[in-house]
């Protein structure tokens, strides 16, 4: 079941790469952070920014919800974007 999570978010992360490349994000000291939400995908970009004069490069992160079991960092998922696993608490353990 796991093997079948993470393939299938390969596969979006691979299909939505392409649009996410395209549209680029803005590099050079900006001061304020950005993120997009879309209702038809579960994670958002959020784009680069400066904070106390070090640049923090663009990330993804899950949407918000009510729980942390599908979050990116949480023990039994991996993130598709660095391929790293979770290493947080699930809800109610």
């Amino acid at each position: 079941m796991k093997k079948v999570v993470v393939l299938t978010a390969l596969a979006c992360v691979l299909a939505f790469s392409s649009s996410a490349y395209a549209r680029g994000s803005s590099f050079g000291g900006h001061s304020s952070s950005h993120s997009s939400y879309s209702s038809s995908r579960s994670d958002h970009t959020i784009s680069g920014y400066t904070r106390g004069g070090t640049y923090v490069r663009p990330s993804h992160a899950t949407n918000p919800d009510a729980t942390r079991n599908n979050n990116y960092s949480t023990k039994g998922n991996v993130n598709p974007y660095t391929g790293k696993l979770g290493t947080k608490s699930r809800d109610n353990k």
